[in-house]
């Protein structure tokens, strides 16, 4: 089908499966965190119901000597500005994902990203735990409430969940999950996990 038009006005719509449903009452944003390469597109691409946006682009060699990429040499592609996607909790309340770029280079986008956000989800990668410090901390300073979802790859390590909270440096009350960002089951979960946690927040806050 031909979607040019003889009339210059006439512009295409978007697909009936993008539109927002008509019974949403409230929307909320969340932000999808963490280092170079732990999966945060793939998981806002499991989970959304619309098609994603991403900004992928292919790495090449002026980002060789600047972005990290120990661990994830097998990594041809990178975020440069972010992902986004929606999914409906129930027919009222809707949530918009906003996935960050993981290289610190991109960080400075971190700011208008950041901007309304409820909460966030840090994917965090147990074979390179180093490159999810300066994330929480960057969240920690902003007092931006997260919950951690620990994304398992095949072949990483697995910790206690006791361990992974001190090697983190997480308060007793910062919900740890595990996670496999491929799956949309598994994707849903953690978002849940971050609403309760939200939830919860705003009932201690409210009785305070």
């Amino acid at each position: 089908m031909d979607l040019r038009s003889s009339d210059p006005q006439v512009v295409p719509g978007p697909r009936s499966e993008d539109v927002l449903p008509e019974s949403a009452a409230a929307a909320v944003k969340i932000v999808i965190v963490g280092g170079f390469g732990v999966g945060k597109t793939t998981l806002v691409g499991s989970v959304s119901e619309i098609r994603p946006l991403t900004t992928e682009e292919t790495m090449t060699q002026a980002g060789v000597g600047v972005d990290d990429i120990a661990g994830v040499e097998r990594k041809t592609a990178t975020t440069v500005a972010m992902d986004f996607g929606r999914i409906s909790i129930n027919r009222e309340l809707v949530l918009y994902l906003f996935g960050t770029p993981g290289q610190q280079r991109f960080w400075f986008l971190w700011n208008g990203l950041f901007e309304g956000a409820l909460g966030a989800v840090v994917l965090v990668d147990t074979r390179r735990l180093e490159v999810s410090f300066d994330v929480i901390g960057r969240l920690e300073e902003r007092g931006v409430p997260f919950v951690v979802a620990i994304n398992t790859f095949p072949e990483a390590p697995r910790h206690p969940v006791d361990d992974l909270r001190a090697a983190l440096d997480l308060p007793a009350h910062v919900p740890i999950v595990d996670c496999d960002a491929r799956k949309r089951e598994s994707s849903r979960d953690v978002l849940m996990t971050l609403m309760r946690y939200l939830h919860s927040l705003a009932v201690t806050t409210g009785a305070s």
